[in-house]
């Protein structure tokens, strides 16, 4: 008797031990997979897929609680790790995505739903989320001691800053439509500062990527996932470019600036897609020249969302700009968007069952 409960005790024991050690390497960027389903269920809704719009949100729901719940549960018991993470230059620019995700589960909830008080708390969620990561990990790079040389500190990830501040320009004016005066013109001012500064930021921040591109080594292990990232922040600001203009009838200050609105909306549209063929090239330079292999890691993510956004700020900038020579790109490019969340979930199931295997293996000597 004795000898069962102790075995039982032990068996426990090493399952909690086993689910820490999983909470404990949970990589910051994981909202990247909230980000991802959530915009390609968008871009289905808008291309009236409904029935799979609808699927992929309730999905999303689950994924965004499961993952504020591990992430609680690491700040809990790893507090340390994931404080230190936040300050990393490679890996602090991943929190970025828990705001995006909060912001696109948002925008979710007025499209899809129709939930407006859902999407305002998640908008509350993402802007202080935003204040705080920015200061932080911006601050964090800034001052401590020892930074790594530009060639191993800076990647795609860094662009998440910009897809996070585009998010809640895309959220604030999604809400704005469906406010009163004087909040509706109030959101539209923030939705529009968010626009600018996420332009600048990628500015910034592409001069250092571009230049670390061309003027370094660079082996196919530095060529991660989150570089797609290049496209989807310009992707994500032709999205809320199309929205402002789409906004001027109740923001007669953004009236004066349609021209300028119209011009960066394209140009932003532009840069994603010279972006699309030159990151399929170094994709097959990567996987098949090089022989580098292809495996499910969490930061594929980051390559999804680009492919989702790009289809539905296409299908917006069309609708707002009269550009309807373009409704063919959005009707295709959702299914290359669809086929690679597929590929990245198939690998998360196959990830999720490993470490279901893991964690049940009893330890040696019990049986």
């Amino acid at each position: 008797m004795n000898n069962k409960s102790s075995t039982h005790s032990l068996n426990s024991a090493h399952f909690i031990f086993r689910v820490r050690e999983l909470v404990k390497n949970l990589p910051p960027a994981y909202f990247a997979m909230v980000m991802s389903t959530g915009i390609i269920s968008i871009s289905c809704y808008l291309l009236e897929m409904d029935l799979l719009a609808h699927i992929l949100f309730w999905l999303n729901l689950w994924f965004y609680l499961s993952l504020w719940v591990l992430s609680l549960l690491r700040i809990f018991f790893y507090h340390k790790d994931f404080f230190r993470d936040m300050i990393d230059h490679q890996k602090g620019p991943g929190f970025f995505t828990v705001v995006a995700g909060s912001c696109i589960l948002g925008s979710q909830f007025i499209i899809i739903s129709a939930n407006y008080s859902a999407s305002f708390i998640l908008w509350i969620i993402g802007l202080i989320l935003w204040v705080i990561l920015n200061y932080t990990i911006f601050t964090g790079f800034t001052v401590k001691e020892n930074k790594p040389p530009l060639e191993e500190g800076i990647t795609g990830a860094w662009l998440l800053a910009v897809v996070a501040t585009q998010s809640i320009a895309v959220l604030s004016t999604l809400i704005a439509a469906h406010m009163e005066q004087p909040y509706k013109l109030q959101m539209n001012f923030l939705a529009l500062c968010m626009w600018l500064w996420g332009g600048m930021l990628y500015i910034w921040m592409i001069s250092l990527i571009f230049y670390r591109y061309t003027f370094f080594r660079f082996s196919p292990g530095d060529l991660s996932p989150p570089y797609w990232i290049n496209m989807g922040a310009m992707a994500i600001s032709t999205l809320a470019g199309s929205l402002l203009i789409s906004s001027t009838e109740a923001a007669p200050f953004l009236q004066s600036l349609l021209p300028f609105l119209k011009g960066f909306t394209i140009f932003y549209w532009v840069t994603g897609t010279w972006w699309i063929p030159m990151l399929f090239i170094l994709a097959v330079w990567r996987h098949i020249y090089k022989r580098f292999p292809l495996k499910y890691d969490p930061l594929y993510w980051g390559a999804v969302f680009p492919l989702g956004m790009y289809t539905a700020c296409t299908f917006r900038m069309a609708d707002a700009m009269n550009l309807h020579f373009l409704d063919k790109v959005p009707e295709y490019f959702i299914y290359i968007a669809l086929a690679a969340w597929l590929a990245a979930f198939s690998g998360f199931l196959h990830s999720i069952y490993n470490q279901l295997n893991w964690l049940i293996i009893k330890p040696s000597g019990t049986r």
